[in-house]
């Protein structure tokens, strides 16, 4: 399975950031049983994404990192790309080994395939607890409605979305927010003027999904940035 790396990064004002991460430590995303936390990652691989696809293997080779710090995260990841390509791996616990995958993919050109990540995540959780899911892309070109009822299902599992809209651009973002707003996840919008932004955020979801809300206050007191602000302003100091 090639999963891809892609992450969106644009500036967005520290509000709209803190507002995301406030949204992540409030949702009910915690390892249950003291086993690892369970997150399905899944990229936009179509060719619009090529701009920004190695900056983004980077982060998100980052972002596994960190998890596995905090106590452990099992990830799966997902891509879509090409004529109706759609790949998923198996559940894996090792950093190097999702970042070995991650350089597997390349881009190619096609439409989107949101919704059908969205049921393969209902799925998933069907199979067996899944904590959050992570959705990098930059378009979408499917039936809203479509979109929303797959969203609905994954709400009714408890599974919240965090997406990561690279660009920020209409009409995308309408359909990312309300996937986010539906499954009581949260939105971000990137462009590749901030990856370190985007590297703390990514971060901090993958750290929350591993270890719960302890685990997120631990890696706000030793971060920095936009995270550092972040954790002043959802302790209320600022």
């Amino acid at each position: 399975m090639p999963p891809a790396d892609n992450v969106p990064t644009k500036k967005s004002p520290s509000g709209d950031v803190a507002a995301f991460l406030k949204k992540a430590a409030s949702t009910p995303v915690k390892a249950a049983g003291g086993k690892s936390g369970k997150l399905i990652f899944a990229m936009d691989a179509t060719a619009s994404r090529g701009a920004t696809w190695l900056q983004a293997m980077n982060i998100q080779a980052d972002m596994f990192s960190e998890a596995a710090s905090a106590g452990g995260l099992d990830v799966q990841l997902v891509y879509y790309r090409g004529m109706m390509d759609f790949g998923a791996s198996p559940w894996m616990g090792s950093a190097d080994q999702i970042v070995r995958l991650m350089k597997t993919v390349n881009v190619v050109g096609g439409p989107t395939q949101i919704e059908r990540v969205l049921r393969h995540a209902v799925g998933e959780s069907r199979r067996g607890k899944v904590n959050a899911v992570v959705l990098i892309g930059d378009a979408v070109e499917e039936l809203p409605d479509n979109i929303s009822a797959a969203a609905g299902e994954l709400a009714l599992r408890g599974v919240p979305v965090f997406v990561f809209h690279e660009g920020g651009l209409e009409p995308a973002g309408s359909v990312f927010k309300q996937i986010a707003g539906i499954t009581r996840g949260a939105y971000c919008k990137f462009d590749s003027n901030s990856p370190q932004q985007l590297r703390d955020l990514l971060k901090a979801v993958a750290v929350y999904a591993a270890g719960g809300r302890k685990a997120l206050e631990s890696f706000e007191r030793k971060a920095s940035g936009s995270v550092l602000r972040l954790s002043h302003q959802l302790s209320g100091k600022s």
